[in-house]
C-alpha cells in the first residue's frame, strides 16, 4: 500500500478487468440503484449484466458483505445497510476495511464508490486510509514502480451528477492530507524526532508560501514556556514551539489549531512499562493531524486567519529531565507542581493555547491531543473525545463527526466539579489528577482550558483522540477530515461548506449579535 498513487476522478474510464482489477463497493439500495449502462464498461466482457443481478441479489450484509464477479479481478461489496445516529452514514470504516480486504492486487487498479452526494467527502478521506505511506519493509524498498488506484464516485441520490474539478480537488487535497498525517505518526522516532517534524512544517510552508515562525531550545526558557521545555529538554533534539500563519486580506477572525506533537513519550522519569511504551511513537497524532489539515485547507482557500501551532519535544529520561515535585512555571504565569512527568502532553497544550490567546489574539482555539489513555475508556476506539466551553461548538463537532467520518462525543465540561483534582499545597496547581477514577480525560482537558482561564470569553475546544489515531498497529490520520469539516464554512470550498456544521448566525437584533460576536460567528 505505500508505494500507491491515488487518484481521484469524474471517470475512471472503461477498461476490462483482466487489464485493471476493479472494486465497487456502496450500501446496498445504493448499489441496485446503479444502471447496467453506468457499470459495463468496467467488467464487460467477462462479467454479464445477468451475473452483475445475481451477486447483487445473493449479498446479504452483517454488517458488510462481498461477492466475486470474476476470479479475484473484479468485486462488488456492499456496506452495512442501517446505521445508527452515533455512527457516520458514510460507514467509513467499513469502507475502509472493505478496501483493504477486497480490492483486487495489481499495479493499475479502480475504485468506483456508490453513495450519496453528502458522503463524498467523508468516504474519499476513507478511502485514504486504507493506503498508508510509510513502510520500512525490505520488499517494499527495492519496488521502485508505483501503483496506481483510480477513485470514482458515482453519485445515486437527487442532488446527483458528476463531480466537478473543484469538487475532485477537494477531495485529493483531503486524502493527500489523511496521508501525510499518517505518515508522520507511522515514523519511528529515529526518522520522526523534533528536527524531521520542524523539516515536515517548514516543507508544508514552503509549499504554502508561509515562513513558519520557530521557539526552539532554551529560547523557550528564556520566553517564558516553561511546559513545552520542562517536556522535551532532557531529549537529544531540543523542544520547539512552531507556528504557520495565514493570514488573508478580510478575515474576520482569528482561528488557532494547536497540536500535542510529543515526538515519542517514554514517560519521563515516571516511566513507562515495556508493555505500554511501545506505540509511543504516535503522540505527535494532534500536531500531525494538525499539519495535514492546515495544508489540505489553506490549498483549498480559507477567508479567515488561521494559524496552526505545533508544540513539539520528546519526553525523555535523561540527568536534565524533570523529576516529579518540580515546580514549572508556564506561559500563563501559573505555576504547576508536577506530580506525573508522564502526564505531558497537558504541559506543552497549556503553553500552546495560552500563545495562540495573547500572541495570535484568537477568537477560536481548537487544541487536538493523544492526551489520555483513558479516553479509549471513554469514547472507544473510534470515537475522539470532544470537550468545549460553548455548548453549540460541542454539538457542531459531533455533526462535523459525522460528516467527515472522524467521529467525536462529548466528555463531561464541569470545572467546578472536577478541577479541584490538582489542588497542590505549594503551586497553583498539579498536573495530574488526585482521584484517577474521576471523569480522567474530562480533568486532562480542564487543566489545558485552566491556563486559558475558564471565563476566557472565545471559543475553546478540547479534542482528544489518543484512541482513534491508530487501528491496531496503522495510523488513521485522524483528525484531518474533521478539523476540515468543522470549520468548513470559512473555506472558500463549496464541498466543505455543504459538509461543515456551522453556517452564518441566524437573525437576532444587533446588541445580542455584539454580545455574541466572537463566542458564536461561525455557528
Amino acid at each position: 500500500m505505500a508505494n500507491v498513487v491515488l487518484e481521484f476522478k469524474v471517470s475512471a474510464g472503461d477498461s476490462e478487468p483482466q487489464n485493471r482489477p476493479v472494486l465497487i463497493l456502496g450500501q446496498q439500495n445504493n448499489l441496485q440503484q446503479l444502471s447496467w449502462s453506468q457499470i459495463k464498461g468496467k467488467l464487460q466482457p467477462v462479467v454479464s449484466k445477468e451475473t452483475w443481478q445475481a451477486a447483487l441479489n445473493t449479498l446479504n450484509p452483517n454488517p458488510t458483505d462481498s461477492c466475486p464477479l470474476y476470479l479475484n479481478q473484479a468485486v462488488v461489496a456492499v456496506l452495512p445497510s442501517r446505521i445508527s445516529r452515533h455512527n457516520s452514514p458514510a460507514s467509513v470504516h467499513f469502507l475502509s476495511r472493505l478496501i483493504r480486504s477486497c480490492l483486487p492486487g495489481g499495479s493499475n487498479r479502480c475504485i468506483v464508490v456508490v453513495c450519496e452526494r453528502s458522503d463524498v467527502f467523508a468516504s474519499a478521506c476513507a478511502v485514504a486510509r486504507a493506503f498508508p505511506l510509510f513502510t520500512r519493509r525490505s520488499a517494499s524498498s527495492r519496488r521502485t514502480e508505483k501503483k496506481h488506484v483510480t477513485v470514482e464516485f458515482v453519485v445515486v441520490d437527487s442532488d446527483g451528477g458528476l463531480l466537478d474539478d473543484a469538487e475532485l480537488k477537494c477531495l485529493s487535497n483531503a486524502a493527500d492530507g489523511v496521508r501525510l498525517a499518517a505518515r508522520i505518526v507511522d515514523s519511528p522516532c529515529s526518522e520522526m524526532n523534533t528536527n524531521h517534524f520542524l523539516d515536515e512544517i517548514k516543507a508544508v510552508g514552503s509549499e504554502l508560501g508561509i515562513t513558519p515562525v520557530i521557539i526552539r531550545g532554551e529560547e523557550l526558557k528564556q520566553r517564558g514556556f516553561g511546559g513545552i521545555y520542562g517536556v522535551g529538554k532532557a531529549a537529544e533534539h531540543p523542544p520547539a514551539l512552531a507556528v504557520l500563519s495565514h493570514t488573508p486580506d478580510g478575515a474576520t477572525q482569528t482561528i488557532a489549531w494547536v497540536g500535542k506533537g510529543i515526538v515519542y513519550d517514554t514517560g519521563g522519569l515516571s516511566i513507562k512499562g515495556k508493555t505500554t511504551m511501545p506505540g509511543m511513537k504516535r503522540d505527535c497524532g494532534g500536531a500531525a493531524a494538525i499539519l495535514g489539515a492546515f495544508k489540505a485547507t489553506i490549498k483549498q482557500g480559507f477567508k479567515d486567519n488561521l494559524h496552526a501551532v505545533f508544540c513539539l519535544a520528546e519526553n525523555s529520561v535523561g540527568p536534565t529531565a524533570t523529576r516529579p515535585d518540580d515546580i514549572h512555571a508556564l506561559y500563563s504565569g501559573k505555576t504547576v507542581e508536577i506530580n506525573n512527568t508522564d502526564a505531558e502532553g497537558r504541559l506543552v497544550l497549556a503553553d500552546g493555547v495560552v500563545y495562540a490567546s495573547k500572541d495570535l489574539s484568537a477568537d477560536i482555539i481548537l487544541d487536538m491531543a493523544t492526551l489520555t489513555g483513558a479516553q479509549g475508556i471513554s469514547t472507544g476506539k473510534y470515537h475522539a473525545a470532544v470537550m468545549t466551553n460553548s455548548e453549540q461548538w460541542e454539538v457542531a463537532c459531533v455533526r462535523a463527526g459525522r460528516s467527515s467520518g472522524d467521529l467525536t462525543h462529548p466528555l463531561v465540561y464541569c470545572p467546578e466539579l472536577h478541577f479541584s483534582e490538582f489542588t497542590s499545597a505549594v503551586a497553583d496547581m498539579k498536573n495530574s489528577v488526585a482521584d484517577r477514577e474521576n471523569a480522567q480525560s474530562s480533568c486532562a482537558g480542564l487543566f489545558i482550558g485552566s491556563h486559558l482561564g475558564f471565563d476566557w470569553p472565545g471559543v475553546w475546544v478540547h479534542v482528544d483522540i489518543a484512541s482513534p489515531v491508530h487501528a491496531g498497529e496503522r495510523a488513521t490520520g485522524f483528525g484531518v477530515a474533521l478539523l476540515m469539516a468543522l470549520f468548513g464554512q470559512a473555506s472558500d470550498d463549496s464541498m466543505l461548506n455543504q459538509v461543515s456544521p456551522l453556517g452564518a448566525p441566524a437573525n437576532k437584533p444587533e446588541d445580542q449579535m455584539e454580545r455574541d460576536c466572537k463566542r458564536r460567528r461561525l455557528v
